[in-house]
């Protein structure tokens, strides 16, 4: 058997011959080296006919390789540019409530927020419904754009009602931009402790696409929160959109 290190590069050995496919096993090296930092976020792995001619492998098993690192999220396939390495996913767990920040920070990025706005509207059906209010009572609306290491990662629209703010007041725009709204909160005494969220795959619309910076097509992750203090009140109902190429969730089963 060949003796592979990932402190080696992709085609430093042989491949072994034994019961492991050869494509799974250049799929491990391509992705040690995309671990490892020698392929960065936009360069270009080795293609199709250099793989075929360096371990004399058919083309369909360096395709099956590359296909693979596709489906994992590390690389996109572009006519005429080849397999490029894409920034890596943020993974969330669903199974606790965490802010923003609290999730990039964890995974050594700095976040960031922009207000598109904050503003007084009358509560949706929908809104209603979630925070255990009348449809047409005034709610808070706050818009933003959220930002991992300046790059925008998701929007997110919150709704609360403004009690919820009566220590403080409503936040500025520029209190919005400098911090977490979670921080906030717990300043003012109020503790997020549960939630339900559901989750959907759609197609970002003309605003979404612009602000995330992402050419259509281009698929999202939709979020429907409501979060809640431990006696059951809700605090806020928040619509999230996150970039799928660039964010995931994670699910521990029992």
């Amino acid at each position: 058997m060949t003796l592979y290190s990932f402190d080696m590069s992709w085609n430093d050995a042989k491949l072994d011959e034994g019961p492991i496919p050869l494509w799974s096993q250049i799929a491990e090296r391509l992705r040690g080296d995309i671990d490892s930092g020698r392929f960065k976020p936009g360069d270009t792995l080795p293609g199709e006919t250099e793989i075929n001619l360096h371990f004399g492998v058919s083309r369909s098993t360096s395709r099956a390789a590359l296909d693979y690192l596709e489906t994992e999220g590390l690389i996109k396939r572009r006519s005429g540019r080849g397999s490029i390495v894409v920034e890596p996913r943020v993974e969330r767990p669903l199974n606790r409530i965490s802010s923003f920040s609290e999730d990039m920070r964890s995974r050594g990025l700095q976040p960031g927020y922009r207000t598109r706005w904050i503003k007084i509207v009358p509560a949706s059906q929908v809104v209603a419904a979630e925070l255990q209010m009348l449809p047409g009572e005034p709610v808070v609306e706050i818009d933003r754009t959220m930002f991992a290491d300046d790059r925008p990662l998701a929007t997110s629209i919150t709704y609360m009602k403004p009690s919820i703010f009566e220590k403080s007041g409503i936040p500025t725009v520029e209190e919005l931009d400098a911090s977490s709204l979670y921080d906030r909160l717990r300043r003012d005494g109020i503790v997020i402790d549960t939630g339900d969220e559901r989750i959907e795959g759609a197609l970002a619309d003309a605003t979404t696409a612009r602000i995330l910076e992402v050419k259509q097509p281009a698929v999202v992750l939709i979020c429907h929160r409501t979060s809640r203090m431990p006696d059951r009140r809700p605090v806020e109902y928040v619509v999230l959109h996150y970039l799928a190429e660039r964010y995931s969730f994670h699910v521990k089963l029992g």
